[in-house]
């Protein structure tokens, strides 16, 4: 299932080539579903029918001297045989507690020894036939909700989030081009196949409103507000690589794309942290985003560093990417000192 995939990428314990020859193995695997360019919660099946269900092996009969036995007597506690030869255990039977008290009553009888000779072995063979130790729940059995065919989300986004995290080790390692490369591409593919990115068409809804899970046959179905929300928020503060560390707010984009910045003026409208509406003006080769209810402008320059504009006229210059400690707790704490921050970036540093 895909939460097993999602553990092991999320755990650290997988090199970045490790990681990215799973992500790989995955997209060629019956996980992926083309159609929606996404992943599956649990590889489709074909489930037998309902004639298909419960047929004894007739080399399974002959191998107990009780079920033979049963069969000879006409004794249908156990087992019965059908006009077609087919051998069945009692439909009564809802699991192997049934089986075992069925084979407890027919053991006070004349059929005393043969329970006690066979009754391990047609335990067995009733577990061969329905195979319970397998069963997964709905996603193995069911066809909507996050059954089988079915896309789940929420794990969607928790992929999309592991597969952060995993470039984001690649990156702090200084793992080879290539495999760096190639996780970068799993990420942005990923994230492409999550609903906002759809139209509504293959979505199947509105592509900003959250549903669950999108069966094989329909689209997006079950609405509601749910846990993918704050995986997709954290795989975006990811994206614009913003960090915490020390007590410093980092300003380090590694998976930004450069398409994402403006191609012409644009204005910004936000709530400051007093809950006034203000606006700004934003230049073509920027992008604009609020942090702490601070708004965080990135800019394409050919110069490096950080602008901290603060209310009243007054400015910090600062050539690192990181805002010093007294400046992130006015971040922290809302004091409504900081007008804006301005991130320089060169154009290399973008993908």
């Amino acid at each position: 299932m895909l939460e097993g995939q999602v553990a092991v990428l999320s755990s650290g314990f997988l090199s970045a080539e490790e990681s990215l020859r799973l992500l790989n193995g995955m997209k060629s695997s019956a996980l992926f579903r083309p159609d929606q360019y996404s992943y599956l919660l649990y590889p489709n099946k074909d489930l037998p029918t309902f004639t298909e269900k419960n047929i004894i092996p007739e080399n399974f009969v002959e191998s107990s001297v009780l079920l033979k036995t049963l069969i000879s007597d006409n004794n249908t506690d156990i087992i019965e045989k059908d006009i077609e030869g087919l051998y069945h255990f009692n439909g009564n039977f809802n699991n192997a507690e049934n089986l075992k008290q069925a084979l407890e009553e027919i053991s006070a009888g004349p059929y005393s020894d043969l329970v006690e000779r066979d009754r391990e072995l047609i335990l067995d063979i009733f577990e061969e036939v329905f195979n319970h130790k397998a069963f997964t729940g709905r996603s193995g059995t069911f066809f909507g909700y996050e059954g089988l065919g079915s896309i789940y989300w929420h794990m969607v986004s928790k992929l999309l989030l592991s597969v952060y995290e995993t470039c984001d080790k690649a990156f702090e390692n200084k793992a080879n081009e290539q495999t760096i490369g190639g996780l970068l591409d799993h990420y942005y593919e990923i994230n492409e196949g999550i609903g906002v990115h759809k139209s509504p068409e293959l979505y199947g809804a509105f592509p900003t409103d959250p549903y669950s899970h999108t069966p094989a046959t329909k689209g997006a179905q079950q609405p509601g507000m749910t846990g993918q929300v704050k995986e997709d928020i954290l795989s975006r503060m990811g994206e614009l690589g913003i960090t915490v560390e020390e007590g410093q707010i980092r300003f380090n984009p590694k998976l930004l794309l450069r398409d994402e910045f403006l191609p012409s003026t644009r204005s910004f409208s936000y709530p400051d942290v007093t809950g006034q509406m203000k606006e700004l003006k934003l230049d073509a080769g920027s992008i604009c985003f609020t942090y702490c209810q601070v708004p965080v402008i990135y800019r394409i320059d050919h110069k490096q560093g950080i602008t901290v504009n603060f209310y009243g006229g007054e400015s910090k210059e600062l050539q690192t990417d990181k805002l010093d400690k007294e400046t992130s707790l006015s971040v922290f704490n809302r004091r409504g000192e900081i007008e804006n921050i301005v991130v320089s970036f060169q154009p290399e540093r973008l993908k």
